[in-house]
C-alpha cells in the first residue's frame, strides 16, 4: 500500500453529492478533504472523513458502474459510529434531515445506541460506549432478555 490509502475504503453513491456532502457535515461532523466535479456541477468523487475513517462518495455513473438507490430503497448494509453522546448524535442527525429509525436506548452489550436512515436510504447507528460486558455476562443478558 501506498501513501496514506487505508486498507478498506467505502464509496457512498447517490443522487446529488453536493447535497450529501453538506448532510453528512452537518449530521455527523464530517469534513470534506477532497471533491471533484464535473463540467455539470456533479461530484465525480468526494472524500469525507468521520473521526479517523474516510469515506468516498460519488454520484451516478454508469460507465463506472455505480448507481445510488431509488427512492425509498434501503442499503443492505449499515454504518457504526462511535460518538461520546449517543443522544445528542441522534438528535444532531434528526435536526439535519435523517429519518429516525429507533431512539437511543442502552443495550445488553455495553453500548447504547440509536439509528437513522439517511435520504440516501443509508443506515447509521450511532453508538456510545458505556461499559466493558464480558462474553459469559453478555450470554446471561441475552438470555434474560430473551426470557422475558
Amino acid at each position: 500500500m501506498e501513501g496514506n490509502e487505508p486498507t478498506l475504503a467505502i464509496s457512498l453513491t447517490v443522487n446529488n453529492g453536493s447535497e450529501a456532502l453538506d448532510f453528512y457535515a452537518k449530521a455527523f461532523g464530517a469534513k470534506e478533504s477532497f471533491r471533484m466535479p464535473m463540467p455539470d456541477g456533479s461530484v465525480a468523487h468526494a472524500e469525507f472523513t468521520i473521526g479517523n475513517s474516510t469515506i468516498y462518495l460519488s454520484e451516478d455513473s454508469p460507465e463506472w458502474h455505480a448507481f445510488s438507490m431509488s427512492e425509498g430503497e434501503k442499503a443492505s448494509c449499515l454504518f457504526s459510529l462511535g460518538v461520546e453522546s449517543c443522544d445528542e448524535a441522534f438528535a444532531q442527525a434528526v435536526a439535519a434531515g435523517a429519518k429516525p429509525l429507533m431512539e437511543p436506548m442502552d443495550q445488553f452489550w455495553g453500548m447504547r445506541t440509536g439509528m437513522v436512515q439517511d435520504q440516501y436510504g443509508y443506515r447509521w447507528t450511532l453508538r456510545q460506549f458505556l461499559e466493558e460486558v464480558s462474553p459469559e455476562e453478555m450470554m446471561k443478558r441475552a438470555q434474560a432478555m430473551a426470557a422475558s
